[in-house]
């Protein structure tokens, strides 16, 4: 799967999208995939909350691949469909992007898909990311 096409990681999160109302909460509306530096590919789904407890799509995938003991993110990639049946493709959220980041040093070259024929480095889209210099 690492070398699938942004079509190909886009798909693989689209499968995943199945939006479920509890309350006035929606859950699976949003689905993300990525694939691991070793080839594999995990996937997740947002889960809206109250109070904050709920979490990104990214992070979901993210969990997957930690649960198998994988770490470092060749490519990510989070989509959404709107109430026309659209879809987009989502880029990480400022708490994703840093999320992605800490999991593993290395991620902060993932390639984050932005679109059918757009991409971008997590370093591009996480300015001011090293460790800051002492003040004296």
């Amino acid at each position: 799967m690492i070398s699938a096409s942004h079509d190909e990681l886009i798909a693989a999160a689209q499968a995943v999208v199945y939006p479920h109302r509890v309350g006035d909460r929606l859950f699976g509306n949003v689905g993300a995939a990525l694939v691991t530096e070793g080839g594999n590919l995990y996937r997740g789904v947002c889960i809206d909350t109250g109070s904050g407890t709920g979490f990104c799509a990214e992070h979901a995938a993210i969990a997957a691949m930690v649960t198998a003991r994988e770490y470092r993110i060749a490519r990510i990639v989070a989509v959404w469909r709107g109430d026309d049946g659209t879809w987009y493709v989502l880029p990480p959220c400022g708490r994703c992007r840093e999320f992605i980041r800490q999991v593993d040093w290395g991620n902060i070259d993932t390639e984050v898909v932005l679109g059918r024929a757009r991409s971008a480095a997590l370093r591009e889209l996480l300015p001011a990311h090293e460790w800051p210099d002492p003040l004296d």
